[in-house]
């Protein structure tokens, strides 16, 4: 369970407008894959920082692919 402080401090960085490149979130500090948007109530993002986004868009996209050579 994340302490009141860390979360605090995930939000902070989660809405400096620096992190944000675009409608891409992109900060090496944040250890989190799934990111609140900047305006949180319009869903998540993935924070393409971290190496493992890219894993989790290439298993989408061959999920895809296979449920389309599959089915």
């Amino acid at each position: 369970m994340k302490t009141k402080l860390e979360k605090e401090m995930l939000d902070a960085m989660r809405n400096n407008p620096d992190n944000w490149k675009g409608v891409f979130y992109y900060n090496r500090k944040d250890p989190r894959i799934l990111v609140p948007k900047y305006y949180a109530k319009l869903g998540w993002t993935l924070n393409f920082a971290n190496p493992y986004s890219y894993t989790l868009i290439v298993a989408i996209v061959l999920v895809i692919i296979a449920a389309q050579y599959f089915l």
